[in-house]
């Protein structure tokens, strides 16, 4: 038999909740509806590896959580839809979990830069990604700066600019065009001589060639290890969970040029399907760190593997 309980969520429990309610109400609700059914068959198994990939859960994860829960379900020969659903819901939460096993514990000390690079393509929600990680650092009372390093393109330094200002941040900027390395010198000069305990570095958004990507940010990571040798200590990439499958394509290219450690997924409450969070964490293996919910600066959740599951297919406090 299976048992609902109701438990309490935390603060960035329901923030992560609320952000995957469009999501939720979208090509999940139809999966969900698919248990409602009184009989496990073929057409069941079929519908739910369709809707997966309507959900940007990706073509190979899909056929795989299927054919697990198919496996599962024959082995232990169920006949309850319901049983069924908590068995993929199983699944589910360990595939993402599956990549936050290699999520690195950092150490923050105080006065110490640490420093956080943010990769991304241009309009993937980089820029005001930046402004929510300064604001989640200052809600434990840390200290922080920016270093606006996307000298390509104006419109970056201005955005970051205006959200300094509203946040009470520093901003290292340069004129457009400029030297990026000579801002992220700049940058880690102020940081080291303010006792900044975070720097938060903004990079070009541009893939037009790897070798020019590689070597512009290996010469940034170069500038910031002469003061910090284990810095930047994270390397954010940035993807647009509206985008689908092709912000899957764009972390798979970035990843073979930089040293990725955790991703943040972007703009998380801007779609009604949500599953490329698990085609990431499956053909990545780079663990899912934070994700966007909404477009104020608090709009920043930690990611939580079961939480996110549980919030996709339920939602309002409920679960299993």
């Amino acid at each position: 038999m299976i048992l609902k309980f109701f438990r309490r969520k935390s603060a960035p429990d329901a923030q992560l909740e609320q952000g995957l309610e469009k999501t939720r109400r979208g090509v999940f609700l139809e999966i969900t509806r698919l248990f409602d059914r009184g009989v496990l068959d073929d057409d069941l198994y079929e519908e739910l590896e369709m809707l997966l990939i309507q959900a940007d859960v990706g073509w190979d994860v899909s056929q795989k959580l299927v054919a697990e829960l198919r496996r599962r379900v024959e082995r232990d020969r169920l006949v309850d839809p319901l049983a069924a659903r908590e068995i993929l819901r199983e699944e589910m939460i360990q595939l993402l979990e599956g990549s936050m096993r290699n999520r690195t514990v950092k150490i923050l000390q105080r006065g110490v830069p640490f420093v956080i690079m943010v990769v991304g393509v241009n309009g993937v929600g980089k820029t005001t990604s930046i402004a929510k990680l300064a604001a989640y650092h200052q809600g434990f009372g840390r200290s922080v700066m920016v270093a606006a390093g996307d000298t390509f393109r104006a419109a970056a330094i201005d955005q970051l600019t205006v959200w300094g200002e509203r946040l009470g941040v520093p901003v290292i900027a340069h004129a457009q065009g400029g030297d990026p390395g000579a801002v992220v010198f700049d940058a880690m000069r102020a940081a080291h001589a303010r006792n900044a305990d975070v720097l938060i570095l903004d990079t070009a958004g541009r893939l037009h060639t790897k070798h020019n990507l590689m070597a512009e940010l290996g010469k940034l990571r170069g500038i910031v290890q002469k003061s910090v040798p284990d810095a930047p200590q994270e390397t954010i990439l940035v993807i647009d969970a509206t985008t689908g499958q092709n912000g899957l394509v764009q972390a798979k290219e970035f990843s073979a040029s930089v040293a990725i450690t955790d991703i943040l997924i972007a703009k998380l409450d801007g779609t009604a399907k949500g599953g490329i969070a698990f085609a990431v964490a499956k053909e990545l293996g780079t663990p899912i760190s934070y994700v966007g919910t909404g477009e104020k600066a608090t709009d920043l959740a930690e990611f939580r593997p079961e939480t996110y599951v549980d919030s996709l297919f339920f939602g309002q406090g409920e679960g299993f």
